[in-house]
């Protein structure tokens, strides 16, 4: 979505017309690191009461319907806590560089994407049938183990865990929508916050089903498929859309609301890169998960697919995808990923879209303050595959 549709669309006033202004009961789950940036002191806590808020406001709402309900909604706090607040980061770190002042509403907005992020990593261990993160118990692990503790056979345990993970993430997602209306801003900016985060929601949609779909195509996937995959999952909604919305809360012009969506789609795709080589290289401290998942599950990485087009694929793919792959047979796979250069390729290709965000910042009509705050951002991508 570029800057002059966001705000054409926001300017001709249907996305906010028929909303309704928000009550008083409207005020993310392992982390990755997030940039250092110059925000104002305590920019990142003000986000925090945001969240604070809106789940003890939740919570409250809950009691109507019982304790259970309250004990969903603890739950879901639980896994949105601790955090960097990475997305948040990004907004505020355009909306304070392009001369923003209205430190509440960038919290509030801020907030909104931290608990997008909640809602996307909850829904996404449903769909990878995940119970834990970081070795912790997640929404659907705890649930299945408070059910197998009361004697459920664990079928019927995990099935209880993956629904209430669901309702969990629905929670979680629709409470983003409900920050937004408390912003103060005009209707047109109100508009254009909106269809952001509507887009970051339809593309990271989008490309989980692309994720599912590619993994489970009889032939290996292009690089270019496997690329457009992981903008739509990852890079509209943890860059591009933040960057766009803290731009847009603060008044930028379309051009600048176009460069950021431009830095966030080459620098999103990046750190992208960056996590698929360490799903296979790195360590479970780095990634929340263990560095056998992704090979067991046979995820089309851009890793995968280069790997695919070498002579050494005869003797990487009997393992791709083989779900109990030893340690041992893992580092064999590394070793060979070395061997045949894909390893090298996909580290060419982070270093290619990271060159791609820097000219970005480059451009004259980029403010200074904004390309300094953005700057931290390439460097914790560039550090992270070192």
């Amino acid at each position: 979505m570029d800057g002059d549709h966001v705000l054409a669309r926001s300017r001709a006033g249907g996305a906010a017309s028929g909303l309704h202004s928000a009550d008083s009961t409207r005020g993310r789950a392992a982390e990755r690191p997030g940039a250092a940036t110059a925000e104002r002191p305590d920019a990142t806590a003000r986000v925090d009461r945001v969240l604070e808020t809106f789940f003890r406001d939740a919570k409250n709402r809950a009691l109507t319907l019982g304790p259970r309900y309250v004990d969903l909604w603890s739950t879901l706090e639980r896994g949105s806590v601790g955090g960097k607040r990475f997305r948040p980061r990004m907004v505020i770190a355009a909306y304070e560089s392009l001369g923003g002042t209205d430190d509440e509403s960038c919290a509030l907005v801020g907030a909104a994407f931290e608990l997008l992020h909640t809602a996307l990593i909850v829904h996404d261990d449903v769909i990878d049938r995940d119970f834990s993160r970081r070795g912790i118990p997640n929404v659907s692990g705890r649930y299945r183990d408070t059910a197998t503790t009361a004697g459920i056979p664990i079928p019927t345990a995990e099935h209880r865990g993956m629904s209430a993970a669901v309702i969990a993430g629905d929670l979680a997602l629709t409470g983003a929508s409900r920050l937004l209306l408390d912003v103060t801003c005009d209707h047109a900016v109100r508009a254009a916050l909106l269809d952001l985060l509507d887009e970051a929601i339809f593309a990271s949609a989008g490309g989980e089903l692309l994720d599912i779909e590619l993994a489970l195509a009889t032939e290996m996937p292009s690089v270019p498929e496997i690329l457009q995959m992981e903008r739509a999952k990852t890079a509209v909604y943890s860059f591009e859309a933040p960057l766009m919305a803290g731009a847009a809360l603060a008044g930028a012009a379309p051009f600048v609301l176009d460069a950021l969506q431009e830095f966030g789609r080459e620098i999103g795709v990046a750190y992208q890169l960056v996590d698929d080589l360490l799903g296979v290289f790195g360590t479970e401290a780095e990634t929340g998960k263990t560095t056998l998942g992704d090979l067991r599950e046979g995820k089309r990485t851009v890793l995968v697919a280069h790997a695919a087009t070498t002579d050494d694929w005869f003797a990487i793919r009997p393992f791709i995808g083989k779900p109990d792959l030893t340690e041992d047979e893992a580092a064999h796979v590394r070793s060979r990923l070395e061997l045949c250069g894909a390893k090298a390729a996909v580290e060419s290709l982070i270093a290619d879209h990271v060159a791609r965000a820097r000219l970005v910042l480059e451009r004259s009509f980029v403010p200074d303050d904004l390309r300094d705050v953005l700057r931290p951002v390439i460097d914790t991508v560039v550090e992270r595959v070192r």
